[in-house]
């Protein structure tokens, strides 16, 4: 039988990463980052990186992988998650995976669909055409393309638009027909999933406000200030499109005071939170657990201690 590996996913500022810390106090375990801002590398103020001491008590893997000025993938994601567990379990240890980029987990979980890779002819022609026409219309051309799309999408979420529109365009098809043909690796380890979710709604935005806040005070304007000055950045690119960074850019660009960039990247870290918890609700998840709840650390552990008893017994 395949050895067992544990997701624990949840939404931003639930508190995902110290309760894996918490558990690796029983079991012995490796924590697998399934975070596309963590994979950045001198981004460790605003994506909530382990720090040093963290770092030393329980190993971390997919955390500074690329620089701020590269691009990362669901792909790509899944064949470094698939080939950390095998590396993981082979040493007899439990890999826990935690984060909270649904997408990652999405991917892990079901394979990818067959999709054609980004074509960099096709977007420059889609961004020219932008340019001169403006985003909402590439929105009505996707609307004649591909209603369905559209339809989950905004005029303004350029990003989601280009891709869109970049996909039809070369496969002819919507996008629910190119979603469709999925291909599925084998993965070395069964999943079994718990989620993370709060109950207490009103606690968990106190918690985005708190820890954003923190996050200022521990310089991540600062931070980006010197990501700026070490790499050849523009505001377009994803790892500048992480929550809090977009915002201290415009901060840096003189586009909001210091009380906007606090009200605005806390907002927009609830808004993250909340398309989390949306993608959570369409997953099958194998437990689920109050984020608030009691004992919750002898909860989970003795719910994956159950699970590792039964794969034992198998």
């Amino acid at each position: 039988m395949k050895p067992l590996a544990v997701c624990l996913i949840g939404p931003t500022a639930c508190g995902k990463s110290a309760l894996a810390m918490r558990l690796a106090a029983r079991f012995d375990l490796e924590i697998v980052s399934v975070d596309s801002a963590q994979v950045f590398r001198d981004m460790n103020v605003g994506t909530a990186k382990p720090d040093a001491a963290e770092a030393a008590a329980v190993r971390h893997h997919l955390i500074d992988l690329i620089d701020p000025d590269q691009a990362y993938s669901a792909a790509r994601f899944r064949a470094d998650a698939v080939a950390a567990i095998a590396d993981i379990a082979a040493r007899g240890r439990l890999p826990l995976l935690v984060g909270g980029t649904m997408l990652y987990y999405k991917a892990l979980r079901e394979g990818l669909s067959d999709l054609p890779p980004a074509h960099a002819a096709m977007r420059a022609e889609i961004d020219a055409q932008a340019a001169r026409e403006g985003w909402p219309a590439l929105h009505a051309e996707l609307a004649r393309l591909d209603p369905d799309a559209a339809l989950r999408l905004k005029p303004s979420d350029a990003q989601r638009i280009q891709r869109a529109l970049e996909i039809v365009r070369l496969t002819g098809a919507p996008l629910a027909q190119a979603y469709a043909r999925r291909v599925a690796a084998e993965l070395p380890a069964r999943l079994a999933s718990i989620g993370l979710i709060p109950d207490d709604r009103a606690g968990l935005h106190a918690a985005i406000g708190r820890r954003f806040a923190a996050m200022l005070a521990a310089g991540l304007v600062e931070e980006l200030r010197g990501l700026r000055a070490k790499y050849a950045l523009d505001a377009g690119m994803p790892s500048m499109r992480c929550v809090g960074y977009r915002q201290a850019w415009e901060y840096l660009d003189g586009r909001i005071d210091r009380g906007a960039l606090l009200e605005t990247g806390t907002a927009a870290t609830r808004q993250l939170a909340k398309r989390q918890l949306t993608w959570l609700r369409a997953m099958p998840l194998d437990a689920q657990f109050a984020a608030e709840a009691a004992a919750l650390d002898q909860r989970v552990g003795d719910w994956i201690a159950a699970r590792l008893e039964q794969a034992a017994a198998v």
